[in-house]
């Protein structure tokens, strides 16, 4: 009787964890009509249904919710070896799942990662974009080995230390009829046109939920896929964007745009790497981490606030 491999459980999470097993297949570089074959050839080894078809998407059932935890926690264990094989043999080798926010992958991650990469050429770091109480569950979960989040999200026993500090303002149309705002409430900006990023960015998912709790529907124009080009849409007065400061005062120097501060406390972006703790870290995540921290930070209490 065939038993489970690691390819048969990776398959399976990307196909749990994406919702779909299109997009599942996709992650893991593998055909559609193959993954669904093997998806099934899974189940008939458990003697279980795992997922619940429909059109749109999979659900998984008790027995998929249990399946996902043990692949998780086998995965992650096997990409560990993996990793310390790997720093046996030349000293810098190894790989690191990062998850992070909109604002901290767009705006300030590039560069730290650059600088990292290129100090440890044999690392690799597997990055994903997520909403930062998503993140905080996986780190937990020890699905990450790093997560950087806002500083307004609960951490809970997670170990937290400083990243950078941001905010969000409105992007306007030079000359628009909020421009002479101190600032500007997200629920007071609602009644406008928006240009955003695409609906599988963090940020996105974020703002649709926060105009959710208000009742209204975050009237969307065009997604694009970086806050640039948002800040180009708005100039070219198709609506009005929502994105870092440290973006806007870039775009402003070649863009006819205007920026007024959101008023919201959620605006104010203290962004803070979580982990489970440095002892558990492999070497090359602490390595990254220490490229990561701001000099002058060492361990937070966790954040508890909301």
């Amino acid at each position: 009787m065939r038993r489970l491999d690691l390819n048969d459980l990776s398959l399976f999470r990307h196909i749990a964890e994406s919702g779909s097993i299109t997009a599942g297949a996709v992650r893991a570089n593998t055909a559609l009509a193959a993954a669904s074959t093997r998806l099934r050839g899974v189940e008939d080894i458990l003697g279980t249904q795992l997922m619940a078809r429909s059109r749109q998407g999979v659900t998984l059932t008790r027995a998929g919710e249990a399946l996902l935890l043990h692949a998780r926690s086998l995965l992650a264990e096997a990409d560990r070896m993996h990793e310390d094989m790997a720093t046996y043999a030349d000293g810098t080798g190894g790989h690191v799942r990062l998850l992070s926010n909109t604002n901290a992958l767009t705006e300030f991650l590039p560069a730290a990662l650059g600088r990292f990469l290129a100090a440890f050429p044999g690392t690799t770091v597997d990055l994903q974009e997520r909403l930062s109480d998503e993140i905080v569950g996986l780190v937990a979960e020890g699905i990450a080995d790093l997560g950087i989040v806002a500083g307004t999200v609960d951490t809970g026993t997670l170990q937290v230390l400083p990243f950078r500090s941001d905010r969000f303002v409105v992007v306007l149309p030079r000359g628009d009829r909020f421009s002479d705002r101190s600032s500007l409430a997200f629920v007071d900006a609602l009644d406008r046109d928006f240009v955003g990023l695409d609906r599988a960015s963090a940020l996105q998912r974020f703002l649709i939920g926060r105009a959710a709790r208000f009742g209204r529907r975050l009237r969307l124009r065009v997604q694009l896929r970086s806050f640039d080009a948002v800040c180009l849409m708005v100039e070219a007065g198709v609506g009005i964007g929502i994105v870092p400061e440290t973006t806007a005062r870039r775009a402003a120097h070649t863009m006819a745009i205007g920026t007024v501060p959101l008023a919201d406390e959620w605006a104010l972006r203290d962004l803070r790497i979580c982990i489970r703790d440095q002892a558990s870290l492999s070497g090359s995540a602490r390595r990254l981490l220490e490229h990561l921290v701001e000099p002058v930070g060492g361990i937070l209490e966790s954040d508890t606030s909301a």
